[in-house]
């Protein structure tokens, strides 16, 4: 995290740190989704090239030397890496008071809801995989924290898990898409409001558009809705037998050879 540190720190001489890390954000989470998400591309690529206008050369150089430093981090020990740097850096403050939870914290409450992993292997076993949602994702640590947890007992998580993820600060969406991004998980992170269910973009990780997820949900909610069908049909309520009048018996001539005459 350091090394990351640092490298923010080259840039506080000339610009406002709390600028220069949500604009680096914004630049690595669209640089990651513009080589897969081709939907969104032409409209990114022109939000990036709006931010990198203001940043003289020596500045934009530090900028993917932050991106490789954070992909060599989350190599090294997947964590919310981000969301420590944020601290370090003292953003928080300039945030008015914006806190992103522990990750020790997160390690903590997912192995508590993954437990030994008997519910998470009996649920794979029903559908071969499971969503999890979190309605205010932040840097993504919770996340993070789940997959390292579902790893732990077992489950690869870029197989078989699914996020969905919201945060109402797009600065914390692309944090969470960045990191989400580097450890393959497979996400759609959502900027807006979870209460309202008022939405302004959306951001599909390269696990999501890679391994196919949107043609995933649509094969299980034909399988679904097959399901239901099925079982809809076994719920009707058969006809009485004394109710059903006798099949007409067929009667079948024979000739003296033995040979029977079907008409």
């Amino acid at each position: 995290m350091s090394t990351i540190v640092k490298l923010f720190e080259k840039c506080r001489y000339k610009h406002d740190l709390y600028t220069v890390f949500s604009d680096w954000c914004q630049c690595a989470a669209i640089s990651l989704s513009n080589a897969v998400d081709l939907r969104k591309r032409d409209e990114r690529e022109k939000q990036y090239l709006e931010v990198v206008r203001r940043y003289d050369p020596a500045t934009l150089q530090v900028f993917p030397d932050i991106l490789g430093a954070v992909m060599k981090a989350l190599d090294e020990k997947p964590t919310d890496i981000l969301g420590q740097v944020f601290h370090a850096l003292e953003l928080h403050n300039t945030a008015r008071g914006q806190f992103f939870t522990p990750y020790a914290l997160c390690e903590m409450m997912a192995k508590i809801n993954i437990g030994s992993g008997d519910d998470v292997a009996a649920k794979l076993k029903r559908r071969g995989y499971i969503r999890a949602q979190e309605p205010a994702c932040g840097s993504g640590a919770m996340v993070i924290a789940l997959a390292e947890a579902m790893k732990d007992v077992g489950h690869n998580y870029q197989e078989c898990l699914h996020v969905t993820a919201i945060d109402i600060d797009r600065r914390a969406v692309h944090m969470a898409y960045i990191q989400f991004s580097f450890l393959h998980i497979p996400a759609v992170i959502l900027e807006g409001n979870t209460l309202s269910l008022e939405f302004r973009d959306e951001w599909k990780t390269p696990a999501h558009i890679l391994d196919q997820w949107d043609a995933k949900f649509r094969l299980w909610d034909q399988i679904d809705k097959m399901k239901e069908l099925c079982s809809s049909v076994r719920m009707l309520t058969p006809v009485p037998s004394s109710e059903t009048s006798e099949l007409p018996t067929q009667t079948y001539a024979v000739e003296k050879t033995g040979q029977i005459r079907l008409f």
